[in-house]
Protein backbone atom coordinates (compact mmCIF):
# COMPACT_ATOMS: atom_id res chain seq x y z
CA UNK A 1 0.00 0.00 0.00
CA UNK A 2 2.83 2.05 0.88
CA UNK A 3 4.48 1.77 -2.59
CA UNK A 4 1.00 1.98 -4.48
CA UNK A 5 0.77 5.66 -2.49
CA UNK A 6 4.00 6.67 -3.59
CA UNK A 7 3.46 5.60 -7.04
CA UNK A 8 0.59 8.07 -6.99
CA UNK A 9 2.11 10.69 -5.82
CA UNK A 10 4.91 10.81 -8.13
CA UNK A 11 1.96 10.69 -10.97
CA UNK A 12 0.67 13.44 -9.85
CA UNK A 13 3.80 15.60 -9.36
CA UNK A 14 4.32 14.53 -13.32
CA UNK A 15 1.03 15.55 -14.18
CA UNK A 16 1.57 18.67 -12.25
CA UNK A 17 4.93 19.21 -13.96
CA UNK A 18 3.63 18.60 -16.82
CA UNK A 19 0.59 20.84 -17.29
CA UNK A 20 3.07 24.17 -16.35
CA UNK A 21 5.30 22.87 -19.26
CA UNK A 22 2.29 22.31 -21.44
CA UNK A 23 0.87 25.69 -20.46
CA UNK A 24 4.32 27.66 -20.79
CA UNK A 25 4.35 26.47 -24.55
CA UNK A 26 0.94 27.12 -24.94
CA UNK A 27 1.47 31.07 -24.42
CA UNK A 28 4.39 31.02 -26.73
CA UNK A 29 3.00 29.00 -29.80
CA UNK A 30 -0.69 28.52 -28.88
CA UNK A 31 -0.93 32.50 -27.97
CA UNK A 32 1.91 33.91 -30.35
CA UNK A 33 2.73 31.04 -33.16
CA UNK A 34 6.31 31.02 -31.77
CA UNK A 35 7.58 27.27 -33.19
CA UNK A 36 9.87 26.79 -30.09
CA UNK A 37 11.38 23.62 -30.37
CA UNK A 38 14.07 23.63 -27.33
CA UNK A 39 11.11 24.22 -24.75
CA UNK A 40 12.27 21.33 -22.33
CA UNK A 41 15.97 23.36 -22.65
CA UNK A 42 14.27 26.24 -19.91
CA UNK A 43 13.09 23.59 -17.78
CA UNK A 44 16.84 22.41 -17.69
CA UNK A 45 18.18 25.94 -17.43
CA UNK A 46 15.72 26.88 -14.13
CA UNK A 47 16.66 23.15 -12.20
CA UNK A 48 20.03 23.75 -13.34
CA UNK A 49 20.42 27.64 -11.52
CA UNK A 50 18.38 26.10 -8.41
CA UNK A 51 20.48 23.71 -7.98
CA UNK A 52 23.78 25.86 -8.13
CA UNK A 53 22.11 28.46 -6.06
CA UNK A 54 20.98 26.42 -3.47
CA UNK A 55 24.00 24.01 -2.89
CA UNK A 56 27.09 24.52 -1.09
CA UNK A 57 30.47 24.75 -3.26
CA UNK A 58 31.57 22.17 -4.87
CA UNK A 59 33.96 20.22 -3.97
CA UNK A 60 36.76 19.21 -6.33
CA UNK A 61 38.16 16.40 -3.63
CA UNK A 62 34.89 13.97 -4.43
CA UNK A 63 35.45 14.97 -8.34
CA UNK A 64 31.76 17.34 -8.57
CA UNK A 65 32.11 20.26 -10.47
CA UNK A 66 29.61 22.50 -10.58
CA UNK A 67 29.49 26.53 -10.85
CA UNK A 68 28.43 29.19 -8.18
CA UNK A 69 27.34 26.96 -5.07
CA UNK A 70 26.40 30.10 -3.23
CA UNK A 71 23.98 27.81 -0.51
CA UNK A 72 21.23 30.25 -1.04
CA UNK A 73 18.18 29.32 1.00
CA UNK A 74 15.54 27.40 -1.22
CA UNK A 75 12.97 30.56 -1.73
CA UNK A 76 15.70 32.48 -3.34
CA UNK A 77 17.38 29.73 -5.20
CA UNK A 78 13.44 29.02 -6.46
CA UNK A 79 13.38 32.78 -7.61
CA UNK A 80 16.94 32.48 -9.16
CA UNK A 81 16.58 29.48 -11.30
CA UNK A 82 13.14 30.63 -12.57
CA UNK A 83 14.73 34.39 -13.07
CA UNK A 84 16.94 32.14 -15.18
CA UNK A 85 14.72 30.29 -17.30
CA UNK A 86 13.54 33.82 -18.31
CA UNK A 87 16.78 35.31 -18.94
CA UNK A 88 17.64 32.23 -21.19
CA UNK A 89 14.13 32.97 -23.39
CA UNK A 90 15.15 36.31 -23.50
CA UNK A 91 18.63 35.66 -24.87
CA UNK A 92 17.24 33.48 -27.49
CA UNK A 93 14.56 35.44 -28.42
CA UNK A 94 16.80 38.26 -29.56
CA UNK A 95 18.37 35.51 -31.94
CA UNK A 96 15.65 33.84 -33.20
CA UNK A 97 12.72 36.36 -32.95
CA UNK A 98 14.29 39.60 -34.61
CA UNK A 99 14.39 38.60 -38.16
CA UNK A 100 13.21 35.05 -38.41
CA UNK A 101 9.51 33.50 -38.77
CA UNK A 102 8.09 30.30 -38.92
CA UNK A 103 10.72 27.07 -40.15
CA UNK A 104 13.59 28.91 -39.43
CA UNK A 105 12.28 30.43 -36.37
CA UNK A 106 11.86 26.38 -35.55
CA UNK A 107 15.67 25.80 -36.32
CA UNK A 108 16.96 27.89 -34.58
CA UNK A 109 15.33 27.09 -31.18
CA UNK A 110 16.49 23.45 -31.96
CA UNK A 111 19.77 24.41 -32.74
CA UNK A 112 20.10 26.55 -29.91
CA UNK A 113 18.98 23.70 -27.56
CA UNK A 114 21.42 21.15 -28.97
CA UNK A 115 24.52 23.99 -28.19
CA UNK A 116 23.30 24.49 -24.61
CA UNK A 117 23.09 20.28 -24.05
CA UNK A 118 26.34 19.72 -25.69
CA UNK A 119 27.94 22.37 -24.08
CA UNK A 120 25.98 21.32 -20.27
CA UNK A 121 27.43 17.51 -20.80
CA UNK A 122 31.05 18.69 -22.12
CA UNK A 123 31.87 21.10 -19.63
CA UNK A 124 32.42 19.21 -16.55
CA UNK A 125 32.43 22.82 -14.29
CA UNK A 126 29.23 23.94 -15.34
CA UNK A 127 26.84 21.36 -14.23
CA UNK A 128 28.86 18.28 -13.31
CA UNK A 129 28.74 17.14 -17.28
CA UNK A 130 27.03 14.14 -18.15
CA UNK A 131 26.78 12.95 -14.55
CA UNK A 132 24.85 15.50 -13.37
CA UNK A 133 23.83 17.23 -10.20
CA UNK A 134 22.47 15.20 -7.71
CA UNK A 135 21.73 15.58 -4.01
CA UNK A 136 20.22 18.78 -4.79
CA UNK A 137 18.09 19.96 -1.06
CA UNK A 138 14.68 19.07 -1.36
CA UNK A 139 12.37 21.63 0.50
CA UNK A 140 10.03 20.21 2.96
CA UNK A 141 12.41 16.89 3.32
CA UNK A 142 12.90 17.52 6.68
CA UNK A 143 9.41 18.80 7.70
CA UNK A 144 8.58 15.43 5.94
CA UNK A 145 10.86 13.45 8.78
CA UNK A 146 12.54 12.10 5.38
CA UNK A 147 9.63 9.37 4.84
CA UNK A 148 9.39 9.15 1.22
CA UNK A 149 5.31 9.19 1.16
CA UNK A 150 4.83 12.49 3.78
CA UNK A 151 7.30 14.38 1.59
CA UNK A 152 5.96 13.13 -1.99
CA UNK A 153 2.20 14.34 -0.90
CA UNK A 154 3.16 17.42 0.70
CA UNK A 155 4.49 18.15 -2.92
CA UNK A 156 1.40 17.23 -4.35
CA UNK A 157 -0.32 19.69 -2.44
CA UNK A 158 3.07 22.42 -3.07
CA UNK A 159 3.12 21.59 -7.01
CA UNK A 160 -1.14 21.30 -7.69
CA UNK A 161 -1.57 25.08 -5.77
CA UNK A 162 1.44 26.20 -8.45
CA UNK A 163 0.19 24.56 -11.33
CA UNK A 164 -3.03 26.40 -10.78
CA UNK A 165 -1.84 29.62 -10.28
CA UNK A 166 0.12 29.42 -13.38
CA UNK A 167 -3.55 28.58 -15.20
CA UNK A 168 -5.09 30.86 -13.67
CA UNK A 169 -2.42 33.38 -14.68
CA UNK A 170 -2.74 32.13 -18.00
CA UNK A 171 -6.08 32.69 -18.68
CA UNK A 172 -5.75 36.29 -17.65
CA UNK A 173 -3.33 36.97 -20.07
CA UNK A 174 -5.22 35.15 -22.90
CA UNK A 175 -8.14 37.43 -22.35
CA UNK A 176 -5.91 40.61 -21.85
CA UNK A 177 -5.39 43.31 -24.66
CA UNK A 178 -1.57 41.67 -24.87
CA UNK A 179 -2.84 38.13 -24.99
CA UNK A 180 -5.22 39.28 -27.85
CA UNK A 181 -2.12 41.03 -29.71
CA UNK A 182 -0.95 37.65 -29.54
CA UNK A 183 -3.16 36.00 -31.27
CA UNK A 184 -3.58 38.32 -33.47
CA UNK A 185 -0.08 37.98 -34.67
CA UNK A 186 -0.43 34.44 -34.75
CA UNK A 187 -2.84 34.78 -37.59
CA UNK A 188 -1.40 37.26 -39.16
CA UNK A 189 1.61 39.13 -38.06
CA UNK A 190 1.86 41.30 -41.45
CA UNK A 191 -1.69 42.67 -40.61
CA UNK A 192 -0.77 43.28 -37.27
CA UNK A 193 2.54 45.29 -38.40
CA UNK A 194 0.23 47.60 -40.51
CA UNK A 195 -1.66 48.92 -37.77
CA UNK A 196 1.54 50.15 -36.20
CA UNK A 197 1.89 47.55 -33.24
CA UNK A 198 5.77 46.28 -31.93
CA UNK A 199 5.26 42.98 -33.15
CA UNK A 200 8.91 41.81 -32.20
CA UNK A 201 7.85 43.00 -28.55
CA UNK A 202 4.74 41.13 -28.25
CA UNK A 203 6.19 37.84 -29.47
CA UNK A 204 9.39 38.34 -27.12
CA UNK A 205 7.10 38.84 -24.16
CA UNK A 206 5.44 35.66 -25.28
CA UNK A 207 8.56 33.89 -25.38
CA UNK A 208 9.95 34.82 -22.07
CA UNK A 209 7.07 34.58 -19.91
CA UNK A 210 6.72 30.93 -21.41
CA UNK A 211 10.40 30.60 -20.82
CA UNK A 212 9.42 31.59 -17.05
CA UNK A 213 7.12 29.32 -16.85
CA UNK A 214 8.33 26.41 -18.16
CA UNK A 215 11.62 26.96 -15.78
CA UNK A 216 9.00 26.93 -12.81
CA UNK A 217 8.26 23.23 -13.89
CA UNK A 218 12.22 22.77 -13.80
CA UNK A 219 12.36 23.85 -10.40
CA UNK A 220 9.38 22.14 -8.97
CA UNK A 221 10.96 19.26 -10.57
CA UNK A 222 14.65 19.41 -9.34
CA UNK A 223 13.04 20.19 -5.93
CA UNK A 224 11.41 16.64 -6.56
CA UNK A 225 13.75 14.36 -7.86
CA UNK A 226 16.84 15.99 -6.12
CA UNK A 227 18.86 15.48 -9.25
CA UNK A 228 18.88 16.34 -12.65
CA UNK A 229 21.59 14.97 -15.38
CA UNK A 230 21.49 15.81 -19.30
CA UNK A 231 19.53 12.56 -19.96
CA UNK A 232 16.28 13.81 -18.34
CA UNK A 233 16.10 16.76 -21.01
CA UNK A 234 16.89 15.17 -24.55
CA UNK A 235 15.04 16.38 -27.68
CA UNK A 236 12.77 13.50 -26.74
CA UNK A 237 11.59 15.56 -23.81
CA UNK A 238 10.47 18.47 -25.76
CA UNK A 239 8.43 16.85 -28.11
CA UNK A 240 6.11 14.64 -25.11
CA UNK A 241 5.21 18.34 -24.09
CA UNK A 242 4.67 19.04 -27.94
CA UNK A 243 2.77 16.01 -28.55
CA UNK A 244 0.49 16.93 -25.05
CA UNK A 245 0.11 20.69 -26.53
CA UNK A 246 -1.20 19.09 -29.84
CA UNK A 247 -2.99 16.39 -28.66
CA UNK A 248 -5.02 18.58 -25.97
CA UNK A 249 -5.48 21.75 -28.17
CA UNK A 250 -3.63 24.85 -28.56
CA UNK A 251 -4.63 28.06 -27.26
CA UNK A 252 -6.69 26.32 -24.45
CA UNK A 253 -5.50 26.20 -21.42
CA UNK A 254 -7.70 23.14 -20.54
CA UNK A 255 -6.75 21.44 -23.76
CA UNK A 256 -3.13 22.32 -22.92
CA UNK A 257 -3.66 20.77 -19.65
CA UNK A 258 -5.54 17.51 -20.98
CA UNK A 259 -3.02 16.76 -23.34
CA UNK A 260 -0.62 16.54 -20.46
CA UNK A 261 -2.62 13.58 -18.90
CA UNK A 262 -3.00 11.65 -21.62
CA UNK A 263 0.31 11.97 -23.57
CA UNK A 264 2.52 12.54 -20.21
CA UNK A 265 0.38 10.02 -18.00
CA UNK A 266 -2.36 7.77 -19.33
CA UNK A 267 -0.19 7.12 -23.00
CA UNK A 268 2.92 6.94 -21.03
CA UNK A 269 2.23 4.85 -18.16
CA UNK A 270 -0.91 3.04 -20.00
CA UNK A 271 2.25 1.44 -21.49
CA UNK A 272 4.80 0.53 -18.63
CA UNK A 273 2.65 -2.54 -17.43
CA UNK A 274 3.02 -4.69 -20.81
CA UNK A 275 4.52 -7.97 -19.84
CA UNK A 276 8.18 -8.06 -20.27
CA UNK A 277 9.38 -10.63 -22.91
CA UNK A 278 12.85 -11.98 -21.47
CA UNK A 279 14.14 -13.45 -25.13
CA UNK A 280 13.57 -10.09 -26.28
CA UNK A 281 14.66 -7.43 -23.42
CA UNK A 282 14.50 -4.62 -25.80
CA UNK A 283 10.88 -5.56 -27.59
CA UNK A 284 8.82 -3.84 -25.20
CA UNK A 285 10.23 -0.92 -24.46
CA UNK A 286 10.56 -0.39 -28.57
CA UNK A 287 6.55 -1.89 -28.43
CA UNK A 288 5.75 1.17 -25.90
CA UNK A 289 7.38 4.07 -28.15
CA UNK A 290 5.35 2.12 -31.06
CA UNK A 291 2.04 2.33 -29.17
CA UNK A 292 2.46 6.23 -27.62
CA UNK A 293 3.78 7.59 -31.13
CA UNK A 294 0.81 5.45 -33.14
CA UNK A 295 -1.96 6.98 -30.19
CA UNK A 296 -0.58 10.36 -30.74
CA UNK A 297 -0.69 10.13 -34.42
CA UNK A 298 -4.36 8.73 -34.34
CA UNK A 299 -5.46 11.66 -32.16
CA UNK A 300 -4.09 14.02 -34.33
CA UNK A 301 -5.78 12.69 -37.31
CA UNK A 302 -9.05 12.39 -36.12
CA UNK A 303 -9.03 15.52 -33.69
CA UNK A 304 -6.42 17.75 -35.63
CA UNK A 305 -7.51 20.57 -33.53
CA UNK A 306 -6.84 19.16 -30.51
CA UNK A 307 -9.75 17.11 -28.08
CA UNK A 308 -10.47 20.78 -26.60
CA UNK A 309 -9.72 23.07 -29.47
CA UNK A 310 -9.77 27.02 -28.66
CA UNK A 311 -12.62 28.81 -29.01
CA UNK A 312 -12.82 31.18 -31.72
CA UNK A 313 -14.16 34.53 -30.83
CA UNK A 314 -17.78 35.39 -32.33
CA UNK A 315 -18.08 38.58 -34.03
CA UNK A 316 -21.14 39.96 -34.55
CA UNK A 317 -22.73 42.92 -36.95
CA UNK A 318 -21.58 46.39 -35.05
CA UNK A 319 -25.03 48.48 -33.88
CA UNK A 320 -26.12 51.19 -36.32
CA UNK A 321 -24.94 53.53 -33.60
CA UNK A 322 -21.22 51.97 -34.25
CA UNK A 323 -21.45 52.64 -37.79
CA UNK A 324 -22.13 56.55 -37.17
CA UNK A 325 -20.25 57.20 -34.45
CA UNK A 326 -17.37 59.16 -36.43
CA UNK A 327 -19.77 61.64 -37.82
CA UNK A 328 -20.85 62.73 -34.14
CA UNK A 329 -17.23 62.91 -33.23
CA UNK A 330 -17.00 59.33 -31.56
CA UNK A 331 -15.04 56.84 -32.08
CA UNK A 332 -16.17 53.53 -33.75
CA UNK A 333 -16.17 50.21 -32.45
CA UNK A 334 -13.53 49.54 -35.45
CA UNK A 335 -11.28 52.12 -34.02
CA UNK A 336 -11.16 50.79 -30.94
CA UNK A 337 -10.59 47.16 -31.95
CA UNK A 338 -7.59 48.39 -34.31
CA UNK A 339 -6.45 50.48 -31.50
CA UNK A 340 -6.49 47.32 -29.18
CA UNK A 341 -4.49 44.86 -31.73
Amino acid sequence: MSIFLGYVATILVTLFTYNIFTLGLNIQFGYAGILNFTVITFMAMGAYFYAVFVMPPANASNQVFYILGLHWPWPLASIAGIVASGILGYLIGLIALKRLRSDYLAIVTLATGTLLYGLSGDQNKLFDGWAGLFSVNQPFQSVANNHPNTFSWIFVVISGVVMLIVWWFANQLYSSPLGRSMRAIREDQDVVDAFGKNTFKVRMMAMVIGSTIVGIGGVLTIQYIGALSPAGWTTGETFVVWAALLVGGRGNNIGAMLGSLLVAVIFNEGTRYIPQVASSPNLVPDLRNIIIGSLVILSIWFRPQGVLPERKAKFFELPLKDKYAQTFGGVSANQELATEV
